[in-house]
């Protein structure tokens, strides 16, 4: 009978779930959402202070010689070119993946700004109610889309040039992934009583005079199809701004593009992302577009086309490609490849894939790891790079 007794404990053990604490349930999706909200709210109310006291500057603050584009033309330099030693006054020559920090910034810079200046305000309306932030936010919307001696022109015909090569290329299409938080701003701060309706409908104007640009140009159109991270994040920002100008036939399309061209193109079956990996950057470029990835799951989904549980016959899915990836973020020295050639030092940080993935999957293990992560980057490279860092206006 002694033999029996811890037999038959054991046995209660493995059904009750005891025996081991990963087996409980997880956390509910609302559980983490507000999990995640108190943990920032700290850090939105002091961000929304320095918000508040913020003036507008838009690109028509500063301008570049190097530029052919004129005073309300958003304009960036390409940022892994450099001066030619053999040919200095010649054609930038390539470097891929070493960042070139005397290229033009000021207009990228600006675009930042801006979004966090937003996404700062509509984080602490969202938490607060608050309006006196969205009375300091119509001001910021009205510079950049509305006031005809300050706004910027809806499209991106002069990013990522290269000098003595291209005036502008369809690669710089990526610079306005920092205006995804200010459409989201929108929508969520639109209802509000301070949000006047005439500065909503501009900035609905802007959003969708710039997404039929994207979706019409010759850049739009080669970026589109570009096979890696840049067709990514080009879905991903039309799908921001698509979803502010409730354009329903535009998010149909990009559902299915996502089912049928992103997801099944760029992941292998294991879940990493291989033209990511084959760069000098495998890593930091894996987590960005991972988090694009997610990014499109979180804003496309509805109840009866739920991308999050979306899988190809092949078993390709976001869950598959976060499974993958998150081992890599919770210890970085298990990494197999090589290290990036910069700013490798500086990833991870509070990745969005890995709490929008906690909230869906109910993975308490994802969500431990991003509240354990850096929220505040101050690395401009990170930044660059990191286009949601407001997670609270998208729960």
């Amino acid at each position: 009978m002694k033999k029996i007794i811890p037999y038959a404990l054991l046995l209660l053990l493995c059904f009750t779930g005891t025996a081991d604490a990963s087996s409980k349930p997880g956390p509910k999706e609302t559980d983490l959402k507000k999990q995640a909200e108190v943990l920032l709210k700290k850090q939105i109310l002091a961000e929304a202070a320095w918000a508040m006291q913020q003036k507008p500057i838009t690109v028509t603050a500063s301008s570049s010689p190097r530029s052919a584009g004129g005073k309300h033309d958003f304009f960036s330099e390409a940022d892994y070119f450099w001066p030619d030693p053999q040919n200095p006054d010649g054609p930038y020559i390539n470097r891929d993946g070493m960042t070139n920090s005397d290229n033009f910034l000021a207009h990228r810079k600006a675009m930042v700004r801006f979004s966090k200046i937003i996404g700062a305000l509509a984080s602490a309306y969202k938490i607060t109610g608050d309006e006196k932030y969205v009375v300091e936010a119509v001001k910021h919307f009205q510079a950049w889309f509305i006031n005809s001696e300050t706004l910027m022109n809806p499209n991106l015909l002069f990013a990522q040039a290269i000098k003595g090569r291209f005036t502008g290329r369809n690669y710089g299409i990526i610079d306005t992934i920092h205006l995804m938080e200010v459409a989201q701003g929108a929508l969520v701060m639109q209802k509000a009583k301070a949000f006047d309706p005439e500065t909503a409908k501009g900035v609905k104007k802007w959003f969708a005079d710039y997404t039929l640009w994207l979706n019409t140009s010759k850049p739009g159109i080669q970026e589109k199809t570009v096979k890696n991270n840049h067709a990514t994040c080009w879905a991903m920002q039309v799908a921001s701004f698509a979803k502010l100008c409730g354009d329903e036939n535009m998010l149909d399309s990009l559902r299915t593009s996502y089912k049928t061209i992103l997801l099944p193109n760029q992941m292998g079956v294991d879940g990493s992302f291989p033209l990511e990996i084959a760069r000098t950057k495998p890593y930091g470029y894996s987590i960005f577009n991972l988090d694009a990835m997610t990014m499109l799951c979180q804003i496309l989904s509805t109840p009866k086309d739920n991308l999050w549980n979306f899988e190809t016959t092949d078993g390709k899915s976001i869950k598959k490609g976060i499974t993958y990836l998150y081992p890599f973020i919770a210890d970085k020295s298990k990494w197999t490849l090589q290290p990036d050639v910069m700013y490798w030092e500086n990833w991870p940080v509070a990745q969005p894939f890995l709490l929008f993935g906690a909230v869906e999957f109910k993975q308490a293990n994802w969500y431990q790891t991003w509240a354990k992560l850096d929220h505040k980057p101050q690395v401009e490279e990170v930044i660059r790079n990191l286009p949601i860092r407001n997670p609270i206006i998208w729960l």
